[in-house]
């Protein structure tokens, strides 16, 4: 039997079952449901081919070349579906909810699999998670110029069981030039925001959801307007530490990195750092002074997140100065003033 389900529906049911995406490789690389399997009906070559097909021939030529193309494969489709299907149940999905999937769905029904396909497909998943992303959760923002411990600091607020995005670690960089050092490749924006939809789908709205201050992008990655400006809006927590232990920190997080890797990364900010202070600093990692390097590098970053702060008149700050970088001690701190505020 074959079912049609709603966005909401097909994700709640399709939990600990396979869901096939039978997008092309390409369309599914750019931005999937994140537990889906991509199955192509069409690979991307495929598809092209029989898009132009539709375009100049017509609809009933172009179906008759795709099932001469799909044709071949339909043993290739069960055999990878069969060993993985549970309980008797299927999920399809295509990018509209249209021949694709029913298609695919009409294969495995033949062999008596009970298949579920997705009303307009991968394209009412995107409209699902704009919707989510959008939502104005209870957000607290911590920010604190470069070498904080930020991200530490929201990973010990995780363990101590509270509601934590981490942006950096879903757009996989961590916010500068030096950002994709020791990094995977980044995800396309669509499929960032994707993660990030599944993320707060899991959160009690009516608690607070911890999040790092963030610009309007992360590496190539960039932030949906609605959510930025649901964070622009929220309280931010600032960390005020003393630049000797932020220095620390960072020998400490890009030391082990290659002189090459490091000089490539102060170039990227050559006009910004200005050339001179761009030449110290690579003078400085060819000596091995890798404080020295990234004092000059916080020169730069600390005179923008400052600027940025400046900016920030409607939205309300508070400051915390610490002496040490101790991510677990702070976390402690922030837990202790929501507490306090509520």
């Amino acid at each position: 039997m074959i079912h049609q389900l709603n966005i909401e529906d097909f994700l709640l049911q399709s939990k600990g079952h396979l869901v096939l995406d039978v997008r092309s490789e390409g369309e599914y690389n750019y931005g999937h449901i994140p537990h889906a399997i991509n199955l192509p009906l069409f690979n991307n070559e495929e598809r092209k081919v029989v898009g132009t097909s539709y375009k100049k021939e017509g609809k009933n030529p172009a179906i008759l070349l795709g099932l001469d193309i799909v044709g071949k494969k339909m043993g290739e489709f069960v055999r990878f579906a069969q060993p993985r299907i549970r309980e008797n149940k299927v999920f399809v999905h295509c990018w509209r909810g249209g021949m694709r999937s029913g298609s695919m769905a009409w294969l495995l029904n033949l062999f008596d699999y009970e298949v579920f396909v997705l009303k307009g497909g991968y394209k009412s998943y995107r409209h699902h998670v704009r919707s989510v992303i959008a939502k104005k959760f209870n957000y607290i923002v911590l920010g604190g110029r470069t070498g904080s411990g930020k991200t530490e600091v929201l990973h010990e607020l995780k363990k101590s069981g509270e509601q934590v995005i981490d942006l950096e670690g879903l757009a996989r960089h961590k916010g500068s030039a030096f950002g994709t050092l020791g990094q995977q490749q980044q995800p396309s924006t669509e499929y960032f925001e994707n993660l990030l939809a599944e993320e707060l789908k899991q959160f009690d709205e009516n608690k607070i959801v911890w999040i790092e201050d963030e610009s309007k992008t992360i590496g190539k990655v960039f932030l949906d307007l609605n959510f930025w400006n649901n964070l622009y809006a929220a309280t931010l927590f600032v960390m005020d530490l003393p630049i000797e232990e932020r220095v620390k920190k960072l020998v400490a997080e890009y030391g082990s990195f290659s002189e090459e890797e490091l000089k490539s990364s102060f170039e990227k900010i050559v006009r910004r750092l200005g050339s001179e202070q761009c030449k110290k600093a690579i003078q400085a990692l060819e000596k091995g002074e890798f404080e020295l390097a990234a004092t000059i590098a916080l020169t730069y970053y600390d005179k923008a997140y400052d600027k940025g702060i400046a900016m920030k008149k409607n939205q309300k700050i508070i400051r915390f100065p610490f002496e040490k970088y101790a991510p677990a001690e702070i976390a402690a701190t922030f837990i202790r003033e929501v507490i306090a505020l509520h």
